[in-house]
């Protein structure tokens, strides 16, 4: 019999229980896989604990995995028993040693790219994709402002956008993290509990604001992150790890300069069948490269999530972490 973790109730990481489960055969439209690799994410906390409820309880969490096929049902064209292949975004369901997803969901892997590696960058990956493709197209010349620079999302983004010639400035909370954000493509980390990091970007921007700001914290940075913008500048809030943004007035961002602000999620950005295979293709081509280096940092057993949700709700990781089945 194979296992998975599962939550019959919201709360903190115990109620992940590690527990027997037979996934069942794949139906019209659906693939088996067998999970080499799951996925970690902050968003898999909000899940757990209530804050972006899952559809139904109890379930099996996780957005983000990677393995072999091992059936396939009826009409399914998309993939072939044996293939290697990845996945981010709905249907939950990823912290399994076995799981049903609908075939459409999958992307198959080049064979430049491991399974550990794809569980480790697919979410991460394809949100830094959307981030600098779609809610703005970061290109030569620009400055950004990232969030959690040393963070998962926040070390790709620093890599790809310092690929297509930006100037990168990310916050991060301790001296080591400013330091592994430098090695990868962030031009001035700033350690927000030390420098105020609005003034900071001012001073570096020669008062002149970045272009984007990309705010995965949420409450603690929002309205400073305003302040970090120039005049027609882009603000993207699309994480809250420090909580909710509270509601505020929309002149603000007329009186801060005709100020954009969007709130994305990856989910729609990657819809439609293309649109994901779009994703997934720039995400391989700039991993292939070289241009952008996938590390994962932190690995658990799967049976062990609870360890790992509370190692980075503590702030204990950076980078991409990774849960192993088996």
């Amino acid at each position: 019999m194979a296992k998975a973790i599962r939550m019959y109730q919201t709360g903190s990481p115990e109620v992940l229980v590690w527990e027997d489960h037979d996934p069942g055969q794949p139906g019209k439209g659906e693939a088996l896989i067998r999970h080499e690799a799951v996925g970690l994410n902050f968003i898999d906390i909000y899940n757990r604990t209530g804050l972006y409820p899952l559809p139904s309880l109890p379930a099996i969490p996780g957005l983000e995995g990677a393995g072999i096929v091992e059936a396939i049902g009826e009409g399914v064209t998309e993939v072939n028993v044996g293939d290697r292949v990845a996945y981010a975004g709905l249907p939950p369901g990823a912290y399994a040693e076995v799981r049903v997803i609908p075939s459409h969901r999958l992307v198959k892997l080049p064979e430049t790219i491991s399974t550990r590696q794809a569980a480790g960058m697919m979410l991460r990956g394809m949100t830094a994709r959307y981030l600098l493709y779609g809610c703005y197209r970061v290109k030569k010349g620009d400055t950004i402002l990232i969030h959690a620079a040393a963070g998962g999302v926040g070390l790709i983004v620093c890599q790809w956008a310092k690929a297509r010639g930006a100037t990168v400035i990310g916050t991060v909370g301790s001296k080591d993290k400013a330091a592994l954000a430098g090695a990868h493509g962030c031009d001035h980390p700033i350690l927000y509990r030390e420098e105020d990091f609005p003034a900071r970007v001012m001073e570096i921007t020669g008062g002149e604001g970045v272009h984007v700001v990309y705010d995965s914290v949420g409450q603690t940075t929002f309205m400073k992150s305003l302040d970090c913008l120039r005049p027609m500048g882009m603000m993207v809030s699309f994480g809250q790890a420090s909580g909710p943004v509270p509601p505020f007035d929309l002149s603000v961002l007329s009186a801060k300069g005709s100020l954009f602000l969007t709130r994305p999620s990856l989910m729609k950005y990657t819809e439609k069948r293309q649109d994901l295979l779009d994703h997934a293709r720039d995400l391989f081509k700039v991993v292939t490269s070289g241009a952008v280096k996938i590390e994962i940092h932190q690995t658990y057993p799967l049976s062990e999530a609870a360890r790992a949700h509370r190692d980075v709700e503590a702030r204990k990781t950076t980078g991409s972490t990774v849960l192993i089945p088996g």
